[in-house]
C-alpha cells in the first residue's frame, strides 16, 4: 500500500465539484481510498485519521486544494496525480457548459429576477448577500458559517427596504412551487409554512403531498432566525406575507425553539391573523402551552401535518402517525432478537431537523440521549465522533460540513459513521434517514446501502441482531423514485417508515 499527496495553492473549488472529481478518481482500478478537498482544519485533521501526515498538508490552507490518494502502489499514485487536470475535466464534463460568474451575469441573463440564490463560503457570503440586497433582490442564503451580527446586518437591511433574506444556512424554500436548495417535489396548494429548519419544511411538505394535499410557499428562514439574537426578522415578514397571499388558507412554522422573547412577538403578531397558524417548535417545553394561544401547538412535525388539514376542514384517512398492529407485531419480533447485552440506539442523521425530533421523542419517552447537537447542553457529546450510550448524531452540522459536501449529497461519511457504530456490541438499533428531492443525492440509498449490509453481518458475526430503521422523506413525485428507494432498504433487512417521527417512535418502543 502507497501513499502519495499533490497540494495546488489558491485553487479553490466547490464541495460539489470536488464531490464529482473524487468519485471518478476513486473508480480507478487500485485506489484504496482517495480525497479531493480543501486544506480547512478540519479536512487535515481528517486525512490525519486516514494516515495521511505531511508538513506540507499542515501548511495548506483552506484556500488550497490536496488531493491524497491510498493505492496498492506507486504507478497508480502517480497515473492518476501526474495527470490531475484529466480528472478535473472529467468532473466538469458531468457539469452545465452555461456558468454565470458573477452577480451581474446573473442579471444580465435574467434581467426581471426578483431573488438570488446564493451559496458561497460563509466568509464571502455577508458580501455577496449585501450586493444583491443593494440591487434590490430577494435573497436565498444556503452559505453557512456566516457569524451572527452579519446576519442581523442583512436582515435588518432587508426588512428596510422591503426585502426578504432566508438564510444564511436556509436549506430549503419552495415559492410558487419553485424548490430552491433541498426541495421536494410538492403539488401546489392552499397552505403555507415557514421553517427554520430545511429537512423540517421538507418532511412537512411531503407530508401534506402525500395526504393529497398541497404548498401555496414554503418559505425558509435559516436556523438562527428565531433566535432572540436576530429575532425573527424574517419568520415574521414571511408569516404576514402568507396572511396577505389569496392563495393561502393556513399557515404553519417548522422549527427548533425560539428565543422566549422571539416566541412571545410571533404570538402576538399572530394573534390579529384571520388564517389559523399551526406552531411545531421542536424540543419545546410544555409550560408555554398556556401562553401561545394564538398558535394551534403541534408537538412533531407529524401532528402539525395533521392538524394544518383539519384546520383546513380537510377529510383524510389518517396519516398513520401511530403504530398500527402490524408494527406492533413486527416490534416484539425485533425485541426477541436481541442479546441481552444489547441495549443502545445510535441515530445517523443527514437531516438536523430529524436528529433534533427523534431527541425529543426519545426524552418524551424517557430516554435520554446524547448528541452534537443536543437539546439540552448536558447531553452534549466530549467528541462528537465518538458515540456513547444513546447517542444521536447530525452528520449535516456544520462541523461536518465546512469544505465537504453535506451528507444529503454526498454519503461517505455517514457510510462510514454507520460502520464505526456497528462495531460497538452493545448498540441494538440504528436509527438513520433517507432524503430524496431536487439537489440531493440521486441514489442516497444506494450511498449507504453496503454500510448497513455490512453493519448487519458485523452483529450477526458476533452473535448479535442488529435493527436499522429508516425513515424515507420524499414524495412518489421525486425523481430519486421514493418506492425503488424503498424496496432496496426493505430488501436489505431495514424496517422503513413515511414519517421521522413515526421511526423514532417505533426505536424508541423498542428499547422500552
Amino acid at each position: 500500500m502507497e501513499i502519495g499527496f499533490t497540494i495546488r495553492n489558491n485553487q479553490y473549488y466547490d464541495s460539489v465539484f470536488l464531490m464529482g472529481t473524487n468519485n471518478k478518481i476513486s473508480e480507478v482500478d487500485g485506489v484504496i481510498n482517495s480525497a479531493v478537498l480543501m486544506g480547512t482544519e478540519s479536512n487535515k485533521k481528517l486525512l490525519s485519521e486516514i494516515g495521511v501526515n505531511d508538513p506540507q498538508i499542515d501548511k495548506a490552507t483552506p484556500n488550497d486544494l490536496i488531493v491524497t490518494l491510498i493505492a496498492e502502489s506507486e504507478e497508480i499514485i502517480r497515473l492518476v496525480l501526474d495527470d490531475l487536470d484529466h480528472w478535473f475535466e472529467g468532473a466538469q464534463d458531468q457539469t452545465s457548459e452555461f456558468q454565470l460568474k458573477t452577480l451581474e451575469d446573473g442579471l444580465g441573463h435574467k434581467p426581471g429576477a426578483n431573488l438570488v440564490a446564493i451559496s458561497v463560503p460563509g466568509e464571502y457570503a455577508f458580501r455577496e448577500a449585501k450586493k444583491a440586497l443593494e440591487k434590490g433582490l430577494n435573497v436565498f442564503l444556503f452559505s453557512s458559517n456566516v457569524p451572527i451580527s452579519e446576519e442581523l446586518a442583512l436582515k435588518q437591511y432587508a426588512h428596510e427596504n422591503g426585502l426578504l433574506v432566508m438564510g444564511p444556512d436556509c436549506g430549503t424554500s419552495i415559492i410558487g412551487g419553485v424548490g430552491i436548495g433541498f426541495a421536494n417535489k410538492v403539488r401546489k396548494g392552499n397552505i403555507g409554512v415557514v421553517g427554520a429548519s430545511g429537512t423540517g419544511l421538507q418532511e412537512y411538505t411531503s407530508l401534506v403531498h402525500n395526504a393529497g394535499f398541497g404548498i401555496s410557499h414554503a418559505i425558509g428562514t435559516g436556523s438562527h432566525d428565531l433566535s432572540d439574537d436576530i429575532g425573527g426578522i424574517t419568520t415574521l415578514a414571511a408569516l404576514e406575507a402568507l396572511e396577505k397571499d389569496p392563495t393561502t388558507q393556513v399557515i404553519a412554522i417548522i422549527s427548533k425553539p425560539p428565543g422566549i422573547d422571539t416566541l412571545k412577538l410571533i404570538n402576538n403578531t399572530v394573534s390579529s391573523f384571520s388564517k389559523p397558524v399551526i406552531g411545531c417548535f421542536l424540543g419545546l417545553g410544555h409550560t408555554y402551552d398556556q401562553e401561545l394561544q394564538s398558535i394551534i401547538l403541534a408537538r412533531n412535525v407529524d401532528k402539525a401535518v395533521l392538524s394544518t388539514i383539519n384546520a383546513l376542514g380537510g377529510q383524510i384517512a389518517g396519516l398513520g402517525i401511530e403504530l398500527g398492529e402490524k408494527e406492533l407485531s413486527l416490534l416484539e419480533d425485533e425485541k426477541s432478537k436481541f442479546s441481552q447485552s444489547q441495549k443502545y440506539v445510535r441515530g445517523v442523521f443527514a437531516g438536523g431537523t430529524f436528529c433534533y425530533q427523534a431527541q425529543q421523542i426519545f426524552q418524551d419517552s424517557g430516554i435520554d440521549v446524547f448528541s452534537n447537537t443536543p437539546i439540552s447542553t448536558k447531553w452534549a457529546l466530549s467528541n462528537p465522533d465518538i458515540s456513547k450510550e444513546h447517542t444521536l448524531v447530525d452528520m449535516g452540522d456544520d462541523l461536518y460540513t465546512v469544505s465537504r459536501p453535506h451528507p444529503m449529497i454526498d454519503g461517505t461519511f455517514r457510510w462510514k459513521r454507520i460502520l464505526e457504530e456497528s462495531k460497538d456490541a452493545l448498540v441494538a438499533v440504528l436509527l438513520i434517514d433517507i432524503i430524496l428531492g431536487f439537489n440531493a443525492s440521486t441514489d442516497p440509498v444506494g450511498d449507504i446501502i453496503d454500510a448497513i449490509i455490512e453493519a448487519k453481518q458485523l452483529a450477526q458475526t458476533r452473535g448479535d441482531h442488529l435493527c436499522v430503521v429508516a425513515s424515507v422523506c420524499g414524495t412518489d413525485e421525486d425523481f430519486q423514485s421514493k418506492a425503488l428507494q424503498v424496496e432496496i432498504l426493505e430488501q436489505a433487512g431495514v424496517i422503513v417508515f413515511n414519517s421521522n417521527s413515526k421511526a423514532a417512535s417505533f426505536c424508541a418502543k423498542l428499547l422500552d
